[in-house]
């Protein structure tokens, strides 16, 4: 029950936010918004406000927003030459652009805000100190104990393990100057790191440079001033829609397994899981899924917002818009290929819960 109230609020303001992109940019380009619809089906409550109804709907898997033309003649009813000016369809191809861009867009500015406010907040990570040194490794040649605290790698002064991390992966074996504190005492060492070959998150193999020494899991919580927050949640945000991406392509070379794709279940019981970790976890995990929320959206597949990029630019490439035959038939198959792939991840998702 935790983890589903969690996985409804986080979801529910992530379709909210991508939605309101929509809406925004469609009211500033002039169209008239007919409806705003957080969930699908069946509408279980909601107001009329202007030309707008803002509904909350049975199925909470997404949401809408439907503007006046958009899908003209599905209903066999022509709009007016009144109307015409506040309708979807006939607007520029660039005004629609705007609005289609404008969900995803929404989704991944978002998630650079939460990101900024989990840096504004206070990051826990995991302090420099060694926990234990491989006798077989550089470090421990080099005189390192458990207990001592890595201050400094050349010229770069070392706040966490993460900067320990990649200032000895990026030496590329060259030696380095690590000085490091031990009790009062602050002492210096010289340390060439040993090439290794090892596994990235992705199961590839990869050469890496380590000098043979462990965390000691003593964590500190570093905090940001508001400008270095938003640099941070800049970076962030940048970061993990890369690795999303990257992600994606490895999934497609096979890399990655098609059963270790998550759907909703797998959503709420991991929202669960970092809303008993406290209020930052949760964000950072909203933000997480922000980012891939607008990255899937944004994949060339007809009913997703990056289908309707697609007929945009071929109009704007072929100076007319693509049929509506053509269109229609391209949504089936969209259509069908997305329904393929929920009852794909919720069948991955049952297979982990009864697999346990």
């Amino acid at each position: 029950m935790y983890s589903t109230v969690s996985a409804i609020i986080v979801l529910g303001i992530l379709i909210f936010v991508h939605e309101l992109g929509h809406f925004l940019v469609a009211k500033f380009c002039g169209v008239r918004v007919l409806v705003f619809s957080l969930g699908f089906g069946p509408r279980l409550c909601g107001f009329r406000k202007g030309d707008t109804e803002y509904l909350l709907s049975a199925v909470p898997l997404g949401g809408y927003v439907k503007m006046l033309g958009e899908g003209k003649g599905e209903d066999g009813v022509e709009l007016t030459a009144e109307e015409k000016p506040f309708s979807y369809e006939y607007k520029s191809p660039w005004q629609r652009l705007a609005i289609i861009v404008a969900g995803p867009g929404a989704n991944i500015l978002f998630a650079a805000l939460v990101f900024s406010v989990v840096y504004l907040f206070g990051v826990p990570s995991l302090s420099s100190v060694i926990g234990e040194v491989n006798h077989e490794m550089p470090a421990y040649s080099a005189g390192f104990q458990t207990g001592d605290k890595i201050v400094k790698i050349d010229t770069l002064a070392i706040a966490d393990w993460e900067q320990l991390s990649a200032a000895v992966r990026a030496s590329g074996g060259s030696e380095l100057v690590i000085a490091y504190e031990r009790g009062n005492e602050l002492l210096e060492a010289r340390v060439v790191p040993k090439r290794m070959e090892s596994k990235n998150m992705f199961g590839e193999n990869v050469v890496t440079y380590i000098i043979g020494i462990t965390a000691s899991g003593e964590t500190v919580v570093k905090h940001y001033r508001p400008g270095q927050a938003l640099i941070q949640g800049l970076k962030e945000t940048w970061k993990v829609s890369y690795l999303t991406v990257l992600g994606f392509i490895k999934m497609i070379e096979r890399v990655i397994p098609a059963k270790d794709l998550g759907g909703p279940i797998m959503i709420a019981q991991m929202a669960g899981q970092h809303a008993k970790a406290g209020i930052l976890s949760l964000l950072y995990f909203m933000g997480i899924i922000s980012v891939n929320l607008g990255i899937l959206n944004l994949f060339p597949i007809p009913v997703l917002d990056g289908g309707h990029l697609l007929f945009i630019t071929m109009e704007i490439i072929l100076g007319r818009p693509v049929s509506r035959q053509k269109m229609e038939i391209a949504q089936q198959v969209g259509l069908f290929l997305l329904i393929s792939l929920m009852i794909f991840v919720f069948y991955n998702d049952l297979s982990r819960i009864f697999t346990k």
